[in-house]
């Protein structure tokens, strides 16, 4: 009786320590089972800020705005001796992708989970000021292109996207969607063969011009503000919180590794006093 009193005793001891081991166990398995769900929610108050805010909506309306004025100053100055262009960008610069971005937080999910299913729908609404922005370029006898890194068999439901929200030029000459490489360099250049370009639109520095791209976090500070001119007059910037080469620069561009590693490097990055 004693001796199995005792065992008992071990026993009620040691459970707490085999609890904490199995649920060690249990996370353990869901970052390497589920990586998605355990590294989506830093994305949550991103897709808040431009769902929700207000103030999203109002850095967009200024952004344009902007450009508009950028498009009035170069017909001022060139008229249309030269074709001229607007070259933007597609993602989270005249479609808004926040609903795709909110389904994977809800389902534990991260890029490119949901991504086929959603641009399928074709059902992305403008960013705000976009559609009427583009309209008013085209009403100016401006051409638009649109040079997305959207993958080539995406072509038909963007343009499907586009042409139904009333977006000017979205047809297959003006769409250049991502050839063998994502550097949109040689897609402008192919622009500049026959316009003018007189603004460029984006959300991401890479829209803007090659000498950004794979940058290091400092590197992307410096050039930045070695060209801080542009911003505002050739360059008109969209805000995109939720992704881009901003976080990629943040992993050394190595976006393969685990999400316990992407965590560790986002909380390196963080400046505090």
């Amino acid at each position: 009786m004693m001796r199995n009193l005792f065992y008992l005793s071990a026993i009620l001891l040691m459970l707490p320590a085999f609890q904490s081991c199995q649920q060690t166990s249990a996370f353990s398995n869901r970052s390497n089972e589920e990586p998605e769900g355990v590294s989506a929610e830093h994305l949550v108050m991103s897709v808040l800020y431009q769902q929700r805010s207000a103030e999203y909506r109002a850095l967009c309306y200024q952004a344009f705005n902007i450009a508009k004025l950028r498009v009035d100053e170069s017909l001022r100055q060139m008229g249309l001796s030269k074709q001229q262009a607007v070259v933007v960008d597609i993602d989270e610069t005249v479609l808004d992708n926040s609903p795709h971005e909110a389904t994977c937080i809800l389902n534990h999910a991260l890029y490119p989970a949901y991504w086929e299913d959603w641009v399928n729908q074709a059902s992305a609404k403008p960013v705000p000021g976009s559609l009427e922005f583009l309209k008013y370029v085209n009403a100016k006898k401006i051409e638009v292109f649109y040079i997305t890194n959207r993958k080539e068999k995406y072509r038909e439901q963007t343009l499907k996207n586009l042409v139904e929200l009333g977006f000017p030029n979205a047809d297959g000459e003006h769409l250049m969607m991502k050839t063998d490489e994502s550097s949109k360099k040689g897609r402008r250049d192919e622009v500049s063969e026959k316009y003018k370009i007189i603004l460029l639109v984006g959300d991401n520095l890479n829209d803007f011009s090659e000498i950004f791209e794979k940058l290091s976090v400092d590197e992307r500070f410096a050039v930045t503000d070695k060209m801080s001119n542009k911003f505002g007059s050739r360059f008109i910037v969209l805000p995109n919180a939720m992704y881009g080469d901003w976080e990629g620069a943040l992993y050394d561009y190595q976006y393969s590794i685990s999400p316990d590693e992407k965590f560790e490097k986002r909380h390196e990055q963080l400046i505090g006093f």
